[in-house]
């Protein structure tokens, strides 16, 4: 056997088994957060290429969502009830700043009748914060699909119609990837509880 031939690829076989064992240790050590009123996914989810427009009528896309946390969240401005309840405590949440950077996302799903100047009042009343984001189908389809939310139209009997929406708020990691998504109904202390836990997971 030649040692002088031999030794480049031990060398190489004695790195790759290295990386490989930092790389399990990382995996390892990316324990599931536990969370009160959500679901910590296993793996984080990347999303689908969208591009959506905010408020001031700049394209937003998921380079958009890199660098900081974000809670996003479907509604309408004509929603009766779940829309301004999760709005509300979101607007607590913020105030108590669980999550360093934490953006909160609301994207309508009734673009005929939310414009960017409706929008815009609507969330004014809540927090100056929130982010507004809309689109037409197609343009939301995507985003959607990837976070497994739906909007469905349903008519009303005056000839009018409201819309049947996910009530889900989903965490968006500042990767720009789906990381955990939590159910209704929510309460700003429990809410703000996860946060924290999320802060001190490894990222």
């Amino acid at each position: 056997m030649n040692i002088r031939r031999s030794l480049p690829w031990i060398v190489l076989t004695g790195l790759v088994s290295l990386a490989a064992g930092v790389l399990l240790a990382r995996m390892l050590a990316q324990k599931p957060v536990a969370l009160q009123s959500g679901t910590w996914l296993p793996q984080s989810r990347p999303l689908a290429p969208f591009r959506l427009t905010d408020l001031q009528g700049r394209p937003f896309a998921n380079s958009a969502l890199l660098g900081h946390p974000s809670l996003v969240f479907f509604g309408f401005t004509y929603c009766p009830d779940v829309c301004p309840t999760t709005l509300a405590t979101l607007r607590e949440v913020l105030a108590q700043q669980p999550l360093a950077g934490l953006r909160v996302i609301f994207i309508t799903v009734d673009p005929e009748r939310d414009t960017p100047t409706t929008l815009r009042h609507y969330l004014g009343a809540f927090s100056p914060d929130f982010t507004g984001l809309y689109g037409a189908g197609r343009e939301l389809a995507p985003l959607m699909t990837s976070l497994g939310a739906i909007a469905v139209r349903q008519p009303l009997p005056d000839g009018g119609y409201t819309i049947d929406h996910s009530a889900t708020l989903y965490l968006i990691d500042r990767h720009g990837r789906m990381a955990a998504v939590f159910s209704p109904p929510f309460a700003a202390a429990a809410l703000s509880a996860d946060l924290k836990r999320v802060a001190q997971a490894p990222q």
